[in-house]
């Protein structure tokens, strides 16, 4: 047992349990994680570099565009340390400390992104019902604020989380469910009346995915309803052509959270793996697809990352 409080001041170990009934084939797992891991960050870090390195793309849809690829490779990073250490090197062990900082860092960056996501969700809305404002709204000043209230928010309603958690005793198994934590799986190994971040998580995860998802929809029903005014069939499509890659990483993004919300509510049956893999599709997918919807869906993208690829070639 283990407990951690003000008069005791012994710091709880977690148990990091990685794959439960996995463990044998450990190191072969480690390959498509690695690879994933990989290509979300050559494919964030590619966008990165053509976005700052194109004067052409110095637009808000592309300046928004690079808060998601900075949010991905945040968000890749953040469980990077643990799940590699429990796979190839079965080092399971992590302080609470260390625990407390990771957790802080996945949920912000999972609420950042739903926070950007609405926030491309708007630069769409501008561009497509308010063309003719659209420079004189979306400014660089506008959109710097725009990313900085987004990551303030995100960190502002997460950080009472490790606070909390911090005061609980943790009386136990320390075993969590995953290769990294999270804050209901370390939620669930205290034996103190735990109610208050309980209910603290789920106002949180309303008032932030919930309230952003809301928006989003409410913003392409909007976009949906000018698109639809557009006389030519030609400019409905060229219109509705710019929401699609948005449309893709929104779906990335909430479709895998819903999932997990589902497996959680009501698949307690479920083996454990299954659990485990939802969450892993939850952290990986975006800051793995993102990069290829993008530059698949987006010329001037897929034609930058073509030129610096070429140049490299030559040299």
């Amino acid at each position: 047992m283990v407990f951690w409080n003000k008069s005791e001041a012994i710091e709880p170990v977690f148990i990091l349990k990685g794959f439960p009934g996995l463990e044998y084939v450990h190191s072969w797992l480690s390959i498509p994680f690695c690879l994933a891991y990989l290509i979300a960050f050559i494919g964030n870090v590619s966008i990165l570099s053509v976005i700052w390195g194109e004067p052409s793309l110095h637009q808000p849809m592309y300046y928004f565009l690079s808060i998601l690829a900075l949010t991905d490779l945040g968000m890749s990073m953040s469980t990077l340390p643990t799940m590699l250490a429990v796979l190839w090197l079965d080092a399971r062990e992590i302080k609470a400390s260390a625990c407390y900082a990771q957790l802080f860092f996945i949920h912000t960056f999972t609420f950042l992104e739903s926070s950007v996501l609405l926030a491309m969700a708007f630069d769409r809305f501008i561009a497509i019902c308010r063309p003719l404002h659209y420079a004189t709204i979306l400014t660089n000043n506008v959109i710097a604020k725009i990313g900085l209230f987004c990551l303030l928010r995100s960190m502002g309603v997460v950080l009472p989380t490790p606070l909390l958690l911090r005061r609980y005793h943790y009386c136990h198994a320390n075993a969590l469910s995953h290769a990294f934590c999270l804050h209901q799986d370390v939620l669930r190994l205290s034996c103190s009346n735990a109610r208050v971040n309980s209910v603290y998580g789920l106002c949180v995860v309303i008032a932030t995915l919930g309230v952003d998802s809301v928006f989003i929809l409410l913003s392409y029903a909007l976009i949906l309803s000018a698109v639809l005014g557009i006389a030519s069939r030609e400019e409905r499509l060229k219109a509705l052509n710019t929401c699609v890659s948005h449309v893709c990483v929104v779906l990335i993004f909430f479709v895998p959270v819903i999932g997990v919300s589902m497996v959680h509510r009501f698949g307690k049956h479920l083996s454990p793996i299954i659990h485990v893999l939802m969450a892993d599709i939850y952290l990986l997918l975006p800051p793995v697809l993102n990069p290829v919807v993008y530059s698949v869906r987006t010329k001037q993208i897929r034609l930058g990352i073509l030129r610096k690829f070429a140049r490299g070639r030559r040299f």
